[in-house]
């Protein structure tokens, strides 16, 4: 099964390709899960504990890992706003209004199906706006918001399905227990994250390190923080994610080595493709189901006919945008008001940009396994109300946002010029480059001044200094002149290839040490840090061909 599920997402990256239409990726692999499905018989008994278990837990690590933290950082007001007022916004609304438009629904089996469809998916959005490129201020925004809000809206899950079970609701304990749940899980991603990175540099100074080894404690470390949290019941998704972020930091005291950092992108690359194609193949497997279940959900939930529940869900769908455009509309133009109250000018957006944040809020893997979770039976053993409705709403409203935004975002962005200000992500990179090729150059003349005692060695040396010294120095003049002659280089040999390593040593170290003081940005950081290590592997692999 593991075989074929990797299979069509390998099929499906050459495929969307060869087509002659432009054709989402997610789009297409949801339609081959299908395919699988209906030609083929394919069925994957679909658990939902497990699902949240295998998949989330790296993915929103690695999201977390990687997503710009200064960026992170310095809109965590909007973010907070969508990933926490927005989902509650989006459960009270879409709650009574599901109530109004199915009455069958229970009002409290109507919040829980709010609240699993009011978080934002980040492999989704990632997905669906690949290809159509968002201002990159935006772009942070989105994924900060669905990297938080998928805790916000598992609790006010809970909670709903709590109520419905019981019959009983406290806002205040609902509050409280939102506290708990949520901070907890940010304390127990940080806690473990820091526990195994403290033991692992302990392990490293006394065995060394090997890259192979670090890549799978990276990968571990996701399942650990999820396992620990929903051990002691807080919330494992947000202590995944939280771990991703808290695995940035670490590393910048860790330092490791360049064949580590760069075999671990290689493989965790091959992941994220791995379980995000696997992901939508597993929910186009899931439609024919779906599609068979109509009539008798249809006729359950008193629809005149299939098309008419069809109907329902197109609505759902649309108010579910409808009010996330709303949202966004009403905190940006309460943040214009407040500046002008204190006489600042802060320009309103323009409603396209508004539009494509509506759009791109795609709903995707956390919704499909919530609404899964759902009871099968009441306390009192008989069936759980409209238990099959709020599955096939839920899927619906997730195929429905993937077609909106693969229809929608191409167009919308076309031609896009942002109205919202960029942050200055990369003001620092010439600073940095700066001050890491001065690092270099204090560490060759004291290299040079260091000479080895035999003649010819001592001469090699000398030359080999003096060249990269003039490197260097050309670099802070004029630029980085990398085109270097290669027959000239490998005149010089080993010795200018051990001073180089240990040259760009230092630059590394130097570039860590200005991103723990702040000085430099987490993105210019990773992209010189990245350009030296492709520099060393390369001195590497021709040392190694000698």
């Amino acid at each position: 099964m593991a075989l074929v599920l990797l299979l069509a997402v390998v099929v499906s990256a050459f495929s969307v390709r060869l087509l002659p239409l432009k054709v989402p990726l997610p789009l297409l692999q949801i339609a081959m899960g299908a395919g699988l499905s209906c030609l083929f018989g394919f069925d994957v008994a679909f658990d939902p504990h497990l699902f949240l278990l295998l998949f989330i837990p790296p993915l929103l690590f690695l999201d977390g890992w990687r997503i710009p933290k200064g960026a992170f950082f310095r809109d965590h007001k909007p973010i907070l706003t969508l990933a926490i007022g927005l989902v509650v916004f989006t459960v009270v609304g879409m709650g009574f209004f599901i109530h109004w438009l199915l009455p069958v629904v229970p009002l409290a089996v109507a919040f829980a199906l709010a609240a699993i469809l009011s978080p934002t998916d980040p492999v989704a959005v990632g997905a669906m706006t690949a290809t159509s490129p968002l201002p990159s201020r935006l772009m942070h925004i989105l994924e900060g918001e669905s990297l938080l809000n998928d805790a916000t809206g598992l609790v006010c899950f809970s909670f709903a399905v709590k109520a419905m079970l019981t019959g009983t609701f406290s806002l205040g304990s609902a509050s409280l227990s939102f506290v708990v749940v949520a901070g907890g899980g940010v304390l127990i991603g940080v806690a473990v994250t820091w526990i195994i990175g403290k033991l692992n540099r302990v392990l490293l100074v006394r065995t060394g390190e090997e890259p192979s080894i670090q890549i799978l404690i990276s990968l571990l470390i996701p399942f650990a923080a999820y396992l620990a949290a929903e051990h002691v019941h807080v919330s494992g998704i947000l202590a995944a994610a939280v771990a991703g972020i808290a695995m940035h930091y670490s590393e910048l005291s860790g330092n490791p080595l360049a064949a580590t950092r760069m075999q671990r992108n290689a493989v965790w690359n091959t992941v994220q493709t791995a379980l995000n194609g696997i992901i939508f193949v597993l929910l186009g497997d899931q439609l024919p189901r779906m599609v068979r279940k109509l009539p008798e959900v249809a006729r359950d939930s008193g629809a005149e006919s299939t098309w008419h529940l069809l109907g329902y869900v197109m609505a759902i769908t649309l108010a579910v945008g409808a009010l996330r455009f709303a949202w966004v509309w009403i905190s940006l133009w309460l943040t214009t008001f407040r500046a002008s109250l204190r006489g600042e000018r802060h320009k309103m957006p323009r409603t396209r940009l508004l539009a494509i944040t509506a759009v791109a809020g795609v709903r995707g893997a956390i919704t499909l396994a919530g609404v899964l979770t759902l009871p099968l039976l009441m306390p009192d053993d008989s069936p759980f109300p409209s238990r099959e409705l709020a599955i096939l709403v839920a899927m619906g409203v997730i195929v429905m946002s993937l077609l909106f935004a693969s229809i929608g975002l191409p167009i919308l962005t076309r031609g896009l010029e942002s109205d919202l200000p960029e942050s200055d992500h990369g003001s620092g990179e010439g600073p940095a480059r700066i001050a890491a090729s001065e690092a270099a150059i204090r560490k060759i003349e004291y290299l040079l001044a260091h000479a080895p005692a035999d003649a010819e060695q001592a001469a090699l040396h000398a030359e080999a200094g003096m060249h990269l010294l003039d490197i260097y120095r050309r670099r802070l003049e004029y630029g980085d002149e990398s085109g270097e002659d290669a027959a000239h280089m490998r005149r010089l040999d080993e010795a200018e290839r051990a001073l180089r390593r240990q040259a760009l040593a230092a630059e590394r170290d130097e570039l860590f040490r200005l991103r723990r003081a702040r000085n430099i940005d987490d993105g210019v950081h990773q992209q010189l840090v990245r350009e030296i290590d492709l520099l060393e592997a390369s001195l590497t692999r021709s040392s190694a061909g000698h």
